[in-house]
């Protein structure tokens, strides 16, 4: 597909290099001329300097033809009329990043008559993540599907779990009898998807999908199980942590926040009454300690900056806080914090990548499966997608146990009508059925995607 990317920041590079690694033919537009040369030498797109406002500009960059224009940068405006600019010039399809929380209550009104066919909020995505995270602060990954009736979560594993050195084949019937399925492991950043044969080592990080009851279940077993969430300590007063006290004030939670601009700490005093605010450095622990973060029972890190979130998250999880959430874009810092023991560490621009990559590939599509969501999971070397099995699919009716997969590639629940099916060799597809299909990495645009190249047989349809 031609797509045009106006704005390089970290939300356009990271899209623009998530495309590029699918091979889709990438133009970024931006004025800031060190921003393009990063984005033309790292990932060798066609870059044009100039204001993605511009009709002159756009044409340059080809928007006539894109079958698709994400306007990124970092002013809401800019984006909304760059969008309304290219579909007059032509382009397919538009997505406008919009951002301020002044817009969301009349982002519909501004998709119709501005011409915008998706609006993408980062920051209340992210906080959307966080929020999950603290409902099952048992998990480090949490990500939901068919509605919710189907929850993948991954933990980290701890010297003493009784999973260790037990290959999965052979667990205990208490685990075996729960409707859930270890669907990938990553073990120090190599990820693989385990078979009944695999041996979890302490320090793995397992994935598992399934009913959230039973993934729940699983946890009080492992005796991970951890208490609901009712006070949460947050740094950081940004966009992000706006969209958070919003969600957390509906959901009853009390929260405390440290920022350290007057300005923004008195427009969240005034927006929600009920939290606590301190004006101050986050970073500085004595006064982490003075106003008691030993009491709460989770922190999130919100600054703009990774370096100050990484570092006061590992001194609240030296704190014994038990449930620690981060936000940090660089993804190799994210690695490296990830081996000390952090796990939930949330990119708002991989995020937002995940969500167009999730569009574009729907756009592909248009004639088979119908993708319902994509997650990248364990620091993007797996995909979980959700697929509606249509028509086009191939192979209905067909036992697994019959059928040959690519490699790397799981089907991990079949979704049918309320029944959630944890596949066997007997199970079969059929249309109507919602399908979460486990991939490393990726490649998987259609559920027929699924089957080895070399695989035709499989009898007729039923």
């Amino acid at each position: 597909m031609d797509i045009v990317i106006v704005g390089s920041g970290k939300v356009g590079f990271s899209l623009a290099e998530q495309l590029v690694k699918e091979e889709h033919n990438v133009t970024v537009v931006d004025s800031d001329e060190e921003a393009l040369r990063r984005a033309g030498d790292q990932l060798d797109i066609m870059t044009v300097r100039g204001n993605g406002v511009s009709a002159a500009v756009l044409r340059e960059a080809g928007v006539d033809k894109a079958q698709l224009l994400v306007a990124a940068t970092n002013a809401d405006e800019v984006n909304m009329v760059c969008c309304l600019t290219a579909k007059d010039l032509g382009a397919k399809y538009t997505i406008a990043r919009i951002r301020n929380p002044e817009y969301t209550t009349s982002v519909g009104e501004l998709r119709r008559n501005l011409k915008i066919d998706m609006a993408i909020n980062p920051e209340n995505s992210t906080a959307v993540e966080i929020s999950r995270l603290l409902r099952f602060p048992s998990a480090a990954n949490i990500e939901t599907f068919c509605r919710g009736k189907v929850e993948l979560m991954g933990f980290r594993l701890q010297e003493g779990d009784f999973l260790i050195d037990t290959p999965l084949y052979a667990l205990p019937d208490k685990v075996k009898k729960l409707s859930l399925l270890f669907c990938a492991v990553d073990r120090g950043g190599e990820v693989s998807i385990p078979n009944g044969s695999f041996v979890p080592k302490a320090g793995d990080k397992l994935y598992m999908v399934g009913r959230p009851d039973s993934l729940d279940q699983f946890f009080r077993q492992l005796g991970r199980y951890a208490p609901k969430v009712r006070q949460v300590f947050m740094v950081g007063g940004g966009k992000v942590s706006m969209y958070l006290a919003k969600i957390l004030d509906r959901m009853g939670i009390r929260l405390k926040i440290i920022e350290q601009n007057e300005e923004r700490c008195r427009l969240i005093s005034e927006q929600f009454p009920r939290v606590t605010v301190i004006c101050g450095d986050g970073t500085d622990s004595e006064l982490l300690e003075s106003e008691n973060l030993t009491a709460s029972d989770a922190f999130v890190a919100l600054t703009d900056r990774d370096e100050d979130n990484l570092i006061i998250s590992l001194y609240a999880m030296q704190q014994g806080i038990k449930k620690v959430i981060t936000k940090c874009n660089r993804q190799n810092y994210a690695g490296i914090v990830r081996s000390l023991g952090l796990d939930s560490v949330i990119s708002p621009k991989f995020v937002t990548a995940s969500n167009i990559v999730h569009v574009v590939r729907g756009m592909q599509n248009s004639q088979g499966s119908v993708m319902n969501s994509l997650h990248r999971i364990a620091g993007g070397g797996a995909e979980a997608m959700e697929f509606t099995v249509g028509s086009a699919t191939r192979h209905l009716g067909v036992p697994l146990k019959d059928l040959k997969l690519r490699p790397g590639v799981l089907l991990a629940v079949i979704v049918r009508k309320n029944d959630i099916i944890i596949p066997q060799g007997s199970s079969f597809l059929q249309g109507g059925d919602r399908v979460i299909i486990i991939a490393r990495g990726g490649g998987v645009l259609d559920l027929n995607d699924i089957y080895a190249p070399e695989f035709t047989g499989g009898g007729a349809a039923k």
